[in-house]
């Protein structure tokens, strides 16, 4: 768990918000008058303190900043006069004196008081010892799990004419006539206290709940598919675990199983009872059955395989310990499954999957989850010295219908096995000899070849090992190094031609560095060989990634054929230590109903000869449609950086696309301000902001304003792209529109109509809206104002040093939720939360202010639209498994204090989705010959949705294909959620995600993820270009240009936590660009 993560924010201290936010965590409050009748007029919320002036940033369009419209919000019920508990950040002690209690809950041991709230009116609202005010340092909103208290039934209070008694003393709760406790998440957990010495744990996940499954679906045309999951029956073993000591201890684990496998080999059937262990290459080993011993120590020796058979060999003598730990429960793995128990015992799981991966480990190259061999397929080249290895990836999952070992076939890079002057040569392209390497080749050599295992070839059987650290500066003619104490000095060139009889050929190259950097070894490249079996873990090139996904791509039927073979060549009945622990895998897929999903009505605007209109199989076309809300293009120009592109052939380009536009449905200037303009590419900057006087000069008399810059360029234009959009969006404000040669040439009709729905949605327009949404109803949305939140982190590339880019969008238009509004900034390396949804910092004049990601996306939802939201629906891509709590207790904490900053006890009801894409789950058709049951690539159909048999054993979530395959097999996304105040149902939030993926702005298909989850992978993508190139190797720069300070709502800037140094800020979104859909 990550501990308390915003303590180093500036400002973040326990009197950083403002006092009128309420109670004690989880005191429930009865609503003030005028919040619970909802026709009352109510004046514009103003701050009361006088250190928090109202932000000019947050002035709306009628009223005051975030004032409520139209009478009160009726809290959570809107209007009913039924409040969420009000939620505290901080704030004098004696608000917080009735947030402590003694109501954990813990993972074994006595059931807790699921939600016992307590008597007595003057009585904290969760009884459990006297209450103290909490330990100065500790921060409460970052370490305690966010708001676990939710009901199935709304808390009804007393009569609405009821007011807040005392308001200014400690607020007591009035008591509850009616509380029916759900079942399905944990009450609020409480902290003990703790004293101020002892670190206060974070809230782990034996606190908090997922949801439980609300029922299955029923929606759709019932079919069966099949799944890449097989069946695994529990064994009835009784498994034990041992702690292992090896020493001296070694990093690698493949040195550990090693001396393990010898272990086994010698002592099996004389100390182990006939045992066969398991082991997971570090401190765990596991046996069905007790040893005959609880410790015992054993004596090791391991022959060195790293020199050739010709020599006597190095060995190495290894003390290994053993030593009983526990017995590893699978009884609770039982109860798990059946839906008895709330949480996954991860242990007991670990020991399964490292069961079934001993013999693979053997057998294969392992890499993460999957295991790879030259054996398993044919290997293809990739280019520069890689090629692919197939393989296939093995991982045991808790699913409804108990076990289930999910295989899927994989492909990854690796290191050809070639002498490295061959390596090199491939990885230049070039003859080598011809000439001198230049300073690049250098560094791409060295990039290339640093943590590579090589092995010598000069020294005929003796095949010794090494790893490179670098190459030398100066060539090998040139390198000396000592030969004896008294340092006599000789060439490396004398001493392999004295030592080895070898004369080396390519002295003009530099040598190989290998062992440390202290006394380093210097190998001529040309007596080198790269080790087989080294996984490329850098980043691939286009050419590279191309013929990987050549290599990977299968038809649905090929891979599942080749996913039943894996499984057959896995012989799982006949692997030993699947035997010796009891483990049966099926053979046969897994059988699963599925439903599949109605495409939603479309509608498209009325002067259109087709008003609306019923996708087929996931996709439909603009043909006699107009766009629904047509945008406006009164001044735009045309700068082209392709010197192959001639003006006559842009200008009839341009004439083109602007024709399209305007049959499309967008009202669009057939004439530019300027005439085009040709421009070189190696002075984009310059370019750009001289036109840009330009045209300014010439509209801004007419009091107008450039509404779209349209550029053509080269095909391979390397970082010419981004620096243009970083100068357009960041630097001049303005929305561009890129075309690349290619399609100026060629002009067709489908891609200026595709590049038309783009420019459409970035000058402001919708290209079409859900039936359903229009006419109010799609349920848990258009009964009242929601906003649709995507959020996603992308992380650098291996072996690239810039920070991680994450994007938050919104939706901004209710009851539509068609457009998005996007932010982007950079956060610490590594760092899978996101730091910027709420923010504090300290201004000099204005005391402690309130912002980040969600409270602007907030302020312009209201300025849009003229209402405050009162449900969020948050989609979080980006997230593995191993990290949903943290992200859930992270994140919905963020959320409730952006809530909390705009208004005291203004706190909208909240889903939190998680979308995964990155998993080996895949559906095939139950009969790849039915017409009716597949598209025309052979996949299952878009709408397909499966929440039963291979999805969790208890809590809500769904695999959904909203998409139409095009070539290879498609992966469904998974949608896992992990908080919903909201109480939808499964047809509603299945329902709402596949309707959702058909309002995509950038094409006429649905998609494979919900747009708004999409939106904020690409405005993610999009900041990466933001970043400048990083000066020095970690990427970070002193604190003192970016401090807490200077840094204000707009500055973005992030600080990883426990680190001096602060990431580099992401230069500013211009407001203009940040309202409209700027990433499409």
């Amino acid at each position: 768990m990550v501990r308390k993560r915003r303590s180093d924010t500036p400002g973040s201290g326990e009197g950083s918000e403002p006092q009128e936010t309420g109670v004690g965590r989880g005191a429930v409050q009865r609503p003030p008058a005028q919040l619970q009748q909802p026709h009352q007029p109510q004046p514009p919320y103003e701050p009361q303190q006088p250190q928090q002036p109202q932000q000019p940033q947050q002035q709306g369009g009628g009223g005051r900043g975030w004032a409520p419209q139209r009478g009160g919000y009726g809290g959570r019920g809107g209007g009913g006069g039924r409040m969420a508990p009000p939620q505290h950040y901080g704030g004098p002690p004696e608000y917080q004196q009735q947030a402590r209690g003694g109501q954990q809950y813990q993972r074994g041991g006595g059931a807790p008081r699921r939600g016992a709230y307590s008597g007595g009116r003057g009585e904290a609202p969760f009884a459990g010892g006297p209450s103290r005010p909490p330990a100065p340092e500790l921060h409460q909103a970052a370490t305690q799990s966010p708001y676990q208290a939710t009901m199935t039934q709304p808390i009804q209070y007393g009569s609405p004419a009821e007011t807040l008694r005392g308001a200014s003393s400690s607020f007591q709760p009035p008591e509850p006539t009616d509380v029916e406790v759900s079942e399905q998440i944990q009450q609020l957990s409480i902290q003990p206290d703790v004293a101020p010495s002892q670190e206060m744990q974070p809230a782990s996940s034996k606190s908090v709940r997922f949801p439980l499954r609300p029922g299955k679906g029923s929606n759709g045309t019932r079919c069966i598919v099949k799944a890449n999951h097989f069946f695994a029956e529990l064994p009835d073993k009784d498994l034990h675990q041992y702690d292992v000591s090896i020493t001296p201890e070694v990093t690698s684990r493949g040195v550990n199983r090693a001396v393990m496998a010898q272990l086994v080999k010698h002592y099996r059937d004389s100390h182990l009872g006939k045992r066969l262990p398991a082991y997971d290459g570090r401190k765990s080993l596991y046996t069905a059955g007790p040893l005959p011993f609880v410790a015992k120590e054993f004596k090791i020796t391991l022959t060195d395989e790293e020199d050739g058979p010709g020599t006597a060999r190095r060995e190495r003598e290894f003390k290994v310990v053993i030593k009983f730990a526990a017995r590893a429960d699978l009884h609770h793995l039982g109860m798990f499954l059946q839906g008895r128990q709330a949480d996954a015992p991860q242990e007991a799981l670990q020991v399964l999957d490292i069961v079934l991966r001993e013999l693979p480990t053997s057998r294969y190259s392992p890499v993460g989850r999957s295991f790879y061999s030259p054996d398993l397929g044919k290997r293809q080249p990739l280019g520069e010295g890689l090629e692919s290895w197939r393989g296939f990836y093995q991982s045991i999952r808790p699913t409804q219908m108990g076990l289930s070992l999910n295989i899927d076939m994989s492909s990854t890079a690796f290191i050809e096995p070639l002498p490295v002057i061959d390596f090199v040569t491939q990885l230049l392209n070039r003859d080598v000899s011809a000439r001198p390497l230049s300073d690049a080749d250098r560094v791409k050599i060295k990039k290339a070849l640093r943590g590579v295992k090589v092995e010598v070839t000069h020294r005929g059987n003796m095949r010794r090992k090494y790893r490179i650290s670098g190459l030398t500066s100066q060539a090998t003619r040139e390198l000396t190094f000592p030969v004896d104490e008294r340092g006599t000095m000789k060439s490396v060139v004398e001493y392999f031609q004295e030592t080895y009889g070898f004369v080396i050929q390519h002295t003009q190259w530099p040598c190989l560095q290998v062992g440390n950097t202290q006394r380093p070894n210097y190998l001529p490249m040309e007596v080198c060989k790269i080790v087989e079996g080294q996984r490329y873990s850098k980043r691939l090139n286009e050419r590279q990634i191309t013929a990987l996904l050549k290599v990977t791509c299968q038809r649905p039927q090929e891979r599942e054929l080749d996913i039943l073979q894996t499984v057959h060549h896995n012989a799982y009945a006949e692997d030993p230590y699947a035997k010796e622990f009891g483990i049966k895998i099926s053979e046969k897929l897994a059988q699963v109903e599925a439903r599949v999903l109605p495409p939603p009505w479309l509608k498209y605007h009325d002067s259109g000869r087709e008003k609306d209109c019923l996708p087929q199989v996931g996709q439909w076309n603009m043909m006699n449609k107009r766009m629904v809300n047509g945008g406006t293009v009164n001044s735009w120009i045309c700068i082209n950086f392709s010197r192959n592109v001639q003006d006559s052939v842009a200008r009839s380009f341009c004439h083109e696309l602007a024709q399209m536009c305007s049959t499309s449905g967008m009202a669009f200037n057939p004439e530019p301000v300027l005439p085009v303009l040709t421009g070189r590419p190696d002075q984009v900057e310059r370019v750009l902001k001289a036109r840009y006087h330009d045209v300014t000069t010439k509209l801004q008399p007419h009091k107008k304003e450039l509404d779209l810059l349209i550029v053509i360029l080269p095909d391979n234009n390397g970082s010419l792209y981004g620096d243009l959009k970083r100068i357009c969006e960041t630097d001049l404000g303005i929305v561009s529109q890129c075309c690349l040669q290619k399609h100026v040439y060629r002009m067709s009709k489908q891609y200026l109509a595709n590049v038309s729905l783009k420019i459409n949605v970035k000058v402001g327009g919708r290209n079409t809206v859900l039936v359903d949404a229009l006419s109010r109803r799609i349920p848990l949305v258009s009964d009242r104002p929601t906003i649709i939140f995507g959020a996603d982190v992308t992380h650098p590339h291996p072996g690239e040093d810039s920070s991680p880019s994450i994007a938050v969008v919104a939706s901004q238009d209710w009851p539509e939720v068609t457009k998005y509004a996007g932010l982007v900034c950079a956060q610490a390396h590594r760092q899978e939360l996101i730091q910027d949804l709420y923010k504090t910092w300290q201004d000099p004049v204005k005391g402690t202010m309130h912002g980040g990601m969600i409270k602007e996306l907030l302020i312009s939802f209201r300025r849009a639209t003229g209402q405050k939201p009162q449900r969020i629906i948050f989609y979080r891509d980006g997230v593995s498994e191993g990290q949903f709590y943290q992200v859930l207790l992270y994140e919905l904490d963020a959320i409730r204090k952006a809530c909390a900053s705009l208004e005291p006890n203004y706190q909208p009801t909240v889903t939190f989705v998680v979308v995964q894409k990155r998993h080996h789950t895949r559906l095939f058709a139950n009969n790849h010959h039915d017409r009716h049951a597949v598209d025309r690539s052979g996949n299952i159909l878009p709408g397909t949705v499966v929440d039963s048999k291979i999805c969790h054993p208890t809590e809500f979530d769904f695999y959904l294909c909203s998409h139409a395959g095009i070539q290879g097999t498609s992966r469904p996304a998974h949608y896992h959620v992990l908080w919903d105040e909201n109480k939808f149902t499964a047809d509603a939030l299945q329902s709402l995600t596949n309707n959702l993926c058909y309002t995509y702005a950038r094409c006429t298909r649905s998609v494979s993820i919900v747009p708004p989850a999409y939106y904020a992978h690409l405005a993610a993508f999009r900041a990466r270009f933001y970043m400048e190139p990083e000066t020095s190797d970690s990427g970070s720069m002193t604190s003192s240009a970016v401090g807490g300070r200077g840094a204000g709502p707009g500055g973005r800037t992030t600080r990883p936590p426990g680190a001096n140094a602060a990431v580099r800020p992401l230069p500013q979104l211009r407001d203009n660009v940040k309202r409209v859909m700027f990433y499409c």
